[in-house]
């Protein structure tokens, strides 16, 4: 089998095979007849536009998709334990029905549980943590094919979670839940730019969307919990009103493919996502690049985006502003050591991209010099052109290093996405 693609058919895996382990006793039957010359890298639902997934051309995916669709609720301790290659779509539904919840969602509800963890993948709201810190504990098949299962309070457990795959292959993870709550959702149009930094304060869960090319922004999405108080009082004082139509957040896209909008209260994943499960998700043809940076260079960062707005704006879908709350998981987008400029959370700038790859390259290297001064990280599974930077944003890069030598002494996960990173 050849020409596997990404979900936006940006990138075509290189691997002539996927394996389709159907227990967890076969999986480490499969990892312990790798090797160096003979990588394996966990394939989930694709959708990520770079070749973090990808073995190379002697290298075989991982489809976790036929493992046990494992969803076990353990309500005393607050956890669910659930299977690697599950859909948060797909079991939020579950979870939901017996009267649980996750904190966030990401805008997407069809990514893979393990996948959006390993890359610090995130929703938005400045009192949410990213999908990751949910985790209690990981489970997976290291380099050597045993299985191993950390824990939080685990001495390597804070660089375990946040591994693009380096580690092993996860099979199961357990994440923290709480009781099942509703979310009213509301469009604004029209805040400016220098009050974009407040907006973001407003809900359980803000979006900003811009092209950039405006005199304010395109879009405010709004999520509010049902039982907080309103808002739309303080999103007005910012000068927004709300959109009279439903809207998407890419000109001329179809917005039944977004969840329900004009404040009506429904379940937590079906308000959480920016788009319904049973649709494709955003453009579809396209290529995403996120930088993460901390919230206190909001205004600067903005700034210096819009100074680009004439060599990005004609390749630019749309552009989306997020903000996320710290966490100490050594390799997240939003890692604090406590006492450094992140220590007040992160704030993401989002770019989806025409698929255009030479072009997105280009005015992605333009962006990254742009926010450099500010410490912007890239998400792990998007496109970025400067990987010899990235260990430096994380100050602990060389203790992860060190835990890619013990998991997978003979470099099983290994790639050329990792090589690039120095691992």
């Amino acid at each position: 089998m050849a020409n596997e693609v990404n979900w936006s058919a940006n990138y075509a895996y290189r691997a002539p095979t996927i394996a389709r382990p159907r227990s967890v006793a076969e999986l480490q039957e499969l990892v312990k007849q790798a090797g160096d010359s003979s990588p394996l890298r966990a394939l989930g639902t694709r959708h990520t536009f770079n070749d973090v997934a990808d073995p190379g051309a002697a290298g075989t995916l991982v489809n976790l998709a036929e493992l046990p669709a494992k969803i076990e609720i353990d309500p005393e301790r607050r956890v669910v334990t659930v299977a690697a290659g599950l859909r948060y779509g797909d079991f939020a539904i579950a979870l939901d029905e017996q009267g649980w919840a996750l904190h966030n969602l990401a805008s997407l509800p069809h990514i893979s549980v393990a996948g959006a963890v390993a890359t610090a993948t995130h929703g938005s709201g400045s009192g949410n943590a990213n999908l990751a810190t949910t985790v209690a504990a990981v489970t997976f098949v290291d380099g050597s094919g045993e299985l191993v299962t950390l824990r939080r309070g685990d001495d390597d457990f804070a660089g375990a979670v946040v591994a693009f795959g380096s580690l092993g292959i996860v099979t199961e993870l357990e994440l923290d839940i709480v009781p099942s709550f509703e979310v009213a959702q509301t469009i604004y149009l029209g805040v400016p730019y220098e009050r974009v930094s407040e907006a973001l304060d407003l809900a359980y869960s803000v979006s900003v969307f811009t092209d950039w090319s405006p005199a304010s922004i395109n879009q405010l999405w709004v999520k509010a919990r049902a039982e907080a108080p309103a808002v739309e009082g303080a999103v007005r004082e910012l000068g927004a009103t709300p959109a009279l139509h439903k809207i998407h957040m890419i000109a001329g896209a179809d917005a039944e493919a977004t969840t329900e909008q004009f404040g009506a209260p429904g379940p937590w994943h079906a308000r959480l996502p920016h788009f319904k499960l049973e649709f494709q998700p955003s453009a579809g043809e396209e290529i995403q690049t996120e930088y993460l940076l901390p919230r206190r260079h909001i205004d600067a960062a903005i700034d210096a985006a819009r100074a680009l707005t004439e060599q990005i704006t004609s390749l630019l879908l749309i552009s989306e502003i997020r903000a996320i709350a710290a966490d100490q998981l050594w390799l997240s987008t939003a890692y604090t050591s406590g006492e450094d400029d992140w220590a007040d959370g992160a704030v993401a700038f989002h770019f989806t991209w025409k698929r255009e790859q030479a072009a997105v390259e280009q005015a992605s290297a333009l962006l990254e010099a742009a926010l450099a001064p500010f410490g912007a990280r890239p998400h792990w599974g998007k496109v970025f052109t400067d990987a010899a930077r990235v260990p430096g944003l994380y100050p602990r890069f060389a203790d992860f290093r060190s835990l890619v030598e013990k998991y997978d002494p003979r470099g099983v996960f290994r790639n050329d996405y990792t090589r690039r990173l120095g691992l």
